[in-house]
């Protein structure tokens, strides 16, 4: 079961493969556009689910064969990914702040 990293988002037990990247990354855009394209809400992307997509988004555009069309869409979609990935990374580095001030100071002695 993954958390999520802040407590304003539901836990995301029921989340796709890694490796279903999305019909963007894919290059299959199709009728859908804008950020939320491809995979779904990005609200329910593990962090290892938005950066493979990320991943894969970077891959097509710097292949150089897509159409500027098509580059936006991707482009768009990267920029969404990159900051859902920023979330959970914020989250992580809350959440090990809070159990290290709850830690108690090392012995000294």
């Amino acid at each position: 079961m993954a958390s999520s990293p802040t407590a304003d988002r539901g836990d995301s037990d029921d989340l796709a493969d890694s490796d279903d990247l999305g019909d963007d990354a894919r290059g299959d855009s199709g009728a859908r556009s804008g950020p939320d394209a491809g995979t779904g809400a990005l609200a329910e992307l593990s962090y290892e689910q938005a950066r493979d997509e990320l991943v894969a988004v970077v891959a097509r555009l710097e292949s150089g064969a897509v159409p500027l069309e098509e580059s936006l869409v991707l482009w768009e979609r990267g920029e969404a990914l990159a900051a859902r990935c920023q979330q959970w990374l914020d989250g992580a580095r809350a959440r090990l702040e809070a159990v290290r001030s709850q830690e108690p100071p090392p012995a000294h002695g």
